[in-house]
C-alpha cells in the first residue's frame, strides 16, 4: 500500500527497513481507507517514521509505546535535530498519534487505560438498563443523569432502604447553591427518575418521590428566541454550491429550517432513512421515537446535490460525514452547532442567543404561527408529544395576541 503514496522504490525500502518498518504498509492502508489525500497521508507516514526513529534512539521497545511516550515525543520536537523530517510540530504530533492508534487497533500495543478507573455502582447500572428499556433513554441523557446519581450514591450509600426525605431534600438544596438554575432542574429530574426506578423495583418507599422539591424555574417565563424569515434565507444563501462543504451545510440548514430537525436528528440521520420514492424522511428523535416527515422538493434537491457532489466516499451509512479525513459521521450534535455557528458568521447574521442549530427550529415554529398555522400543526412538525410543549410559541404570535388583548382601563377621574 506504500506504493499508493510513494513512487520511489528506494524510499519504500528505506521505510520498510527502518525501525517499526513492518507496520508502515498497514498504516498506509488505514490512511487510504480513511480517505486521506496523498499529500496528507505522506506527511503522516513521515511523522510515523520520525516517531519510530526517535523511539529507537531512546531505546524504547515497541510494546512500551503509549500516550506518555507520545508526550515525550511532543516535547522533543521543538529542539529536534533529527535529519530528513521536515514537518511542522503539529503535523508530526498528529501523524505520530495516528500511527500509535493504528498499532493499538491491530493489537501490537495495549490500548491506553483511563487513569483511576471508577467502577460504576451496581444500582446505577441497573437504573441505566431500566431507563433504556422503559423510557427509550439515549446515552447522552443517561450520562447526564449518571453524574448526579453517582454523587447521590456517594453521599447516601447504595442502600436505598436508608434513604429518607430529609437527606434527599438536603442533597437537592445543597446542589442548587453550587450550580445554575437549569443544572439544578436537571438534578431534580434525574433524582426523581431514579426514585421512580427504585419504587418500581420495590427498593424504597413509594412516598420518597414526593421528597424531591420542585424548583422555581418557569419554562414559559421568557420568549423563545428566533430569526426573521429574511435572516434564515441569508444563512441558506451563504452556503456556496460550488464547494463540498457548501453543499453539505446547505442541506443541513434546510433540514433545520424547513423541517425543524434538531442537531441530534442530523447526526443520527442514515441513508436508509430517506424514502426517495414516496418523498418521506424518517427521523429518530427524543426517546427513540420515530417519525416520518415529508421531504419537500427544496430539501430533497439539496440532499441529492450533497450526496452526489459533496459527500466523500466512505463506508459509513450516516448521511452527513466529516468533510476532512477520516470521513466518519459527526461525533456529536456539537458538530452541527459549530457548522451553523460558522454560517451565522459567514452570512453576518447576529444571533439573538447563544444557541445556533436550535434557533432555526424556533424560527420555523414562529414563522408558521404568524402565517396562520395552528399550534397543533406546529406540534406535528416539531414532533412534540404534548401540546403544552408547543404552547410557548403562542407568545410570539403577535397577531393572535392582539385579538385577545384587552385595552388598558382608563383611570377614572
Amino acid at each position: 500500500m506504500l506504493l499508493k503514496f510513494f513512487s520511489s522504490s528506494g524510499r519504500i525500502r528505506a521505510l520498510q527497513g527502518g525501525p517499526m518498518g513492518a507496520y508502515f504498509d498497514g498504516f498506509a492502508r488505514t490512511l487510504a481507507q480513511d480517505g486521506y489525500a496523498q499529500i496528507t497521508a505522506r506527511s503522516h507516514i513521515r511523522a510515523a517514521e520520525h516517531f519510530a526513529a526517535w523511539a529507537d534512539r531512546q531505546g524504547l521497545s515497541l510494546k512500551s509505546l503509549n500516550e506518555e511516550t507520545l508526550k515525550r515525543f511532543w516535547h522533543h520536537l521543538p529542539r529536534c535535530r533529527c535529519p530528513r523530517y521536515g514537518c511542522s510540530k503539529r503535523n508530526l504530533s498528529h501523524g505520530a498519534g495516528l500511527f500509535l492508534k493504528h498499532l493499538e487497533d491491530i493489537g501490537i500495543i495495549q490500548p491506553a487505560k483511563a487513569a483511576d478507573p471508577v467502577l460504576e455502582p451496581t444500582l446505577l447500572a441497573a437504573f441505566g438498563r431500566w431507563m433504556r428499556e422503559h423510557r427509550g433513554c439515549c446515552k447522552a441523557t443517561l450520562n447526564n443523569y449518571g453524574n448526579h446519581i453517582s454523587e447521590l450514591l456517594h453521599r447516601l450509600g447504595e442502600n436505598p432502604e436508608r434513604f429518607d426525605a430529609r437527606s434527599l431534600r438536603q442533597f437537592v438544596l445543597e446542589g442548587k447553591q453550587t450550580c445554575g438554575a437549569w443544572a439544578a432542574k436537571t438534578r431534580t429530574t434525574a433524582l426523581r427518575m431514579f426514585l421512580r426506578f427504585l419504587i418500581a423495583e420495590g427498593k424504597c418507599a413509594s412516598t420518597l418521590e414526593g421528597a424531591i422539591p420542585v424548583l422555581a424555574l418557569w419554562r414559559l417565563s421568557s420568549l423563545p428566541r428566533y430569526l426573521q424569515p429574511a435572516e434564515v434565507e441569508r444563512l441558506i444563501a451563504s452556503c456556496s454550491p460550488a464547494s463540498p462543504c457548501g453543499l453539505r451545510d446547505r442541506a443541513i440548514l434546510l433540514l433545520l429550517a424547513r423541517l425543524g430537525l434538531r442537531a441530534g436528528d442530523i447526526v443520527h440521520l442514515r441513508l436508509q432513512d430517506i424514502d426517495w420514492k414516496d418523498g418521506w424522511i424518517r427521523v429518530c428523535g427524543k426517546g427513540r421515537l420515530q417519525s416520518r416527515l415529508p421531504l419537500s422538493q427544496e430539501v430533497g434537491r439539496a440532499l441529492v446535490a450533497y450526496l452526489k457532489g459533496g459527500r466523500p466516499r466512505t463506508d459509513s451509512d450516516a448521511v452527513f460525514v466529516r468533510s476532512r479525513a477520516p470521513f466518519r459521521e459527526f461525533h456529536s450534535h456539537a458538530a452541527v452547532s459549530v457548522i451553523v455557528g460558522q454560517t451565522f458568521h459567514r452570512a453576518q447574521v447576529t444571533r439573538p442567543c447563544r444557541g445556533a442549530a436550535h434557533l432555526l427550529r424556533h424560527s420555523i415554529a414562529t414563522s408558521m404561527l404568524r402565517q396562520g398555522a395552528s399550534l397543533q400543526e406546529v406540534a406535528v412538525l416539531l414532533r412534540h408529544r404534548s401540546i403544552q410543549t408547543t404552547q410557548i410559541y403562542a407568545k410570539v404570535d403577535v397577531v393572535a395576541l392582539r385579538r385577545i388583548a384587552q385595552p388598558w382601563p382608563e383611570v377614572q377621574s
